[in-house]
Parts: C-alpha cells; structure tokens; sequence
C-alpha cells in the first residue's frame, strides 16, 4: 500500500511525453447500491468503461473525512480518509459482516446523496464491521490492522486523528473548541486520561483507517492495472475544526483562545462579486519554515500513498494568500500576504525527491505566481469555459502552452450544458464561432472534442459532461454553502456508447493511439 515518492516523477514524466485524456467524478458520485459512491464493485465497472473509452487519467477530489456542508474541501484531517467512502460489499467479502446486514438497507435515490440519511446508515453498518472484528477478527486483517497502526509513517498524525474523533464522538459531535478546555487545549494530564478512557473508540477510529487505506488501496491498483493513473487533489487548508488545528496550534493563526486571527478565502471574482470567505484558518508559514516544513512533508507524503500525481488546488495562496481578518463577513476587506513561495517545494523535494504536482492556478494570476509555477516546473490548469469571456482569454486553445491541464469544466463549475444554457451576447457568440458551423446542438461533446483538440498534454472532462447533463447535476456551486456535492451517476448511465464516443475523440485528437487496420 506505500508509495515510493522518489519513483514518483516518472510517473508524470511518462504522461507528459504525449498527448492523454482522462475523467473527473468523485467516488461519492459513481452508481452503487449504498446511497452514495464507494470504494466497491462501482469503483470497478466505472474503470473497465473508462478504460473502454481510452481514458488514462482518473481525477478526484480529496479523500478526507468531509467537514461542514460535506464539502471534501472543508476535511477535518489532511491525512484521515473519509470513511463513509467504505464498501459494504467489501466488508461482506472480508469476512467483517453478514448478508442480513444489509437486508435491511434504506432505499436511496439514484441520482443524489442524501447525506443526512448515508452517514447514519454507514456509521451503524461500520460499527457492526468493528464488532465483528472484535470478536472473531479474520487473522490475516488482524495482522495488516496491528502492521498499519504502528507504521511509523502514520503513527503520529493516525493517533492524533483517532483521539481527535473519539473525542468528537464523546461530546456528541460538538467542534473542539466547545470541548472543555482541558480537552481543547490538550493539557497533557487529560490527555494521558482521555488516551485511557478511550482506548476501544481509537482502536475503532485508527481501524477505519486500516479499512480505507485498504479498499483505496485496491482501487487504485486496479486503476493502475489499466493503465488509469489516479490524480488526487490536494486542498491548501484544512478547516478549524480539524484534528490538525487541534493538534497543531502552534501552526496556524490562531489567538490566545485558540480562535482564529484571521481567515482564508479570495477577493471578488467570477464566481462572487465579494469574494470568498472560505473561513479557514490560515498557516503561520514562519513558524512550519522553523520546523523545516514538516507538516507539509508528512501530508504530501501520505497523499502520495492514495494518488499517481497530485493536483494542489488554490495553488497562488502559496505565492500570495487573501488573508481576511475574521471578523469580516466578506472576504472584500482582506489583504495579500506572501506565502512560502519556492521554499516550501525545495523542503519537499529534499525529503520526498521529486513529486508529481499538477498546479491548480486559476483565479487572480500575477506575474509572481506565473514565475513561481514555471520555476518549478510544473503543469498549470486551463478551462474553457473561462476562454471566452474576453476574445484574448489565456484559457483559449491556442494561446496557451502545451505543458497544461485543460478542462471543460471543473467541479466549480456549471456542467457545460448548464453554462452554455445560461450564456448571452458577445460571450455565446464567441463560443459559437470558435466551434464553427452547427455548433451548439451537443455543446457538451463539441466543448470536449475542443479540449481533446488542444495542445494541452492532458485534457479531462468531468463526468456530468459526457453524461450531457444540465445545471441540476452541477457539483459545486461555490457561492452556495447548500446542495452541494450532491450529485451522482445514476445505475446504467454508463453505457458502452458513450465509451466509444469518447474514445473516437479520443483518438482523433491523438490522444489515443489509432487502431491498427484490420489485415
């Protein structure tokens, strides 16, 4: 299950000798029985068809615990993985649960979470797998549950995640700093007891995460197999109430209370005319420096044992970051501060060797932030959507170098269908005549064969966009705190057509080797 990031720049040197194409969808949106995308026979089948149609790149979004709004954006632990993700089928399998119990499981909608009614239900069939393996626990799980609890790669952010979420529990899912403040200030004696008192539930909690790093594990690997490398996402902050804020004060701006001095977020843009007020506390970059960067080497390390490459979403906050002092309810009054700019990838690089990063640099993009992606050496992102708001857009095929990642859309985004939909004026008509005679019939394929078409090494398309899918299947809306990361893929829409159309593009935009003629 490890992953040796010193063989890791292969991987994206590999890719980006030609020309590829690759999927979005998050597992939370495949087809599945269990209310909600896992890590089962879904997983498999949506790989076999993207295989099918030619694809080598399968993009997530992060795989943490989601935090509020079930954003996995907003995670309370950079390294955990989100349990809920867990296959009930794989358990059967494993021996850690009974056909009868999942004979009675809730009938869900096809086509959307309903996360108030998953969670539940999967924490009550997880706690049931616990049991199980309490009492009878299969030898050879036992052995690789006792190997991953004490590898000391792990050791120190697991057990800080497992007495994080035991606490949680305990005081009835309550954020830390509602905890007493003996607990939320982690003083050593109460800690020592909490560790006593709670040795079963963080024996559960760190056994959850056995079970994720296992079923990823396979995931990935049968990726993998077919040629499909994984491009997880890697969120710049955490949410404060994490298990790393609680653990690691020290690391983030936080006040004498333990409350944050100020918040993350960006100023006004296309998608807020105030901006966004993400509310995440923000890193005191000074003192991680001081610590040689540790915490960030520990986490990139751990994220490079669940993806092949790894895209660093809101990559500018580490050239400059909008800090927002936090009693501002808008993110308009903030200020721009310098972050750790070359020095925090000179860290990485030293303890980790070369790693595979994508840059996720869109937004308000300076000069400083251009010249420290291209320093280096890494991939920024293009999507097209963006290009045609202006007619010397920089997200226009063509204008742009090759050593990019292009999209149609990303999970921030309108589905193409819904966006074109909603386009007027000069916009629509720059769209129209960049695409040529009888566009916008199947806007949804037009745009991909465009993105396919570009130079960009890599083009990806999200899934609702394939699926031709209008606004209601749209991920994200990112000035909305509601009805977000919702949407799934419902059973059958995966059909062997839609793969060969793919691949077809595929194929023609030479991101596909042809096939060989018949003899």
């Amino acid at each position: 299950m490890g992953f040796h990031c010193r063989d890791s720049i292969s991987v994206l040197e590999n890719l980006m000798s030609r020309k590829i194409a690759g999927l979005l969808l998050h597992p939370t949106s495949l087809p599945g029985p269990s209310g909600a995308g896992d890590f089962g026979e879904g997983a498999d089948r949506f790989l076999d068809w993207a295989s099918d149609g030619g694809m080598k790149v399968w993009q997530i979004l992060p795989l943490g615990p989601a935090g509020h709004g079930n954003s996995p954006y907003s995670g309370t632990s950079a390294f955990a993985g989100n349990p809920m993700l867990l296959s009930p089928e794989r358990l059967l399998e494993d021996g850690l649960l009974a056909g009868r119990d999942l004979e009675d499981s809730p009938c869900f909608p096809a086509d959307r979470v309903d996360f108030g009614r998953v969670v539940p239900w999967k924490e009550g069939i997880l706690r049931k797998s616990w049991e199980s393996f309490r009492r009878r626990p299969p030898r050879r799980l036992k052995e690789e549950n006792e190997a991953f609890a004490s590898d000391p790669g792990r050791i120190a952010w697991l057990d800080d995640w497992a007495l994080y979420s035991a606490l949680k529990d305990s005081f009835g899912g309550k954020s830390w700093t509602r905890w007493p403040p003996e607990m939320a200030h982690r003083e050593p004696a109460e800690m020592e007891r909490a560790r006593r008192d709670l040795t079963e539930e963080t024996a559960y909690h760190r056994f959850l995460q056995f079970l994720f790093s296992r079923q990823w594990a396979r995931v990935k690997q049968e990726a993998n197999r077919r040629g499909i490398r994984v491009m997880g996402d890697l969120p710049l902050y955490v949410a404060f109430d994490s298990a790393d804020v609680w653990a690691n004060p020290h690391l983030f701006d936080l006040d004498e209370d333990r409350l944050p001095r100020n918040v993350a977020g960006v100023p006004p843009d296309y998608f807020s005319e105030t901006g966004q007020r993400w509310g995440n506390p923000l890193y005191l970059w000074d003192r991680m420096a001081g610590e040689g960067y540790a915490w960030w080497i520990a986490r990139v390390r751990e994220n490079l044992r669940q993806a092949d490459i790894l895209r660093i979403d809101h990559f500018r906050g580490l050239a400059a970051y909008w800090e927002i002092p936090a009693e501002e309810p808008t993110a308009v009054g903030g200020t721009w501060r310098p972050g750790p700019g070359a020095a925090l990838f000179q860290a990485l690089r030293r303890a980790l060797g070369e790693v595979p990063l994508v840059a996720e640099d869109l937004g308000i993009i300076t000069d400083e932030v251009r010249k420290l992606r291209d320093s280096l050496g890494l991939p920024g992102m293009k999507v097209l959507q963006f290009a045609f708001d202006s007619s010397d857009s920089d997200h226009l095929p063509g204008r742009f170098a090759p050593g990019n990642v292009i999209y149609t859309g990303t999970h921030d985004n309108d589905t193409t269908r819904g966006w074109f939909e909603g386009l007027e004026g000069g916009e629509r008509e720059r769209v129209l005549a960049f695409l040529g005679d009888g566009a916008g019939r199947e806007i949804h394929w037009e745009m991909i064969a465009a993105a396919f078409s570009s130079e960009a090494w890599l083009a990806i398309a999200p899934m609702q966009d394939v699926l031709g899918l209008g606004s209601e299947a749209r991920m994200n809306n990112p000035s909305t705190a509601r009805g977000n990361w919702g949407w799934r893929a419902v059973p059958g829409s995966l059909r062997p057509e839609l793969a060969a159309r793919l691949r077809r593009l595929a194929v023609r935009a030479g991101r596909v080797p042809a096939p060989a003629p018949a003899p």
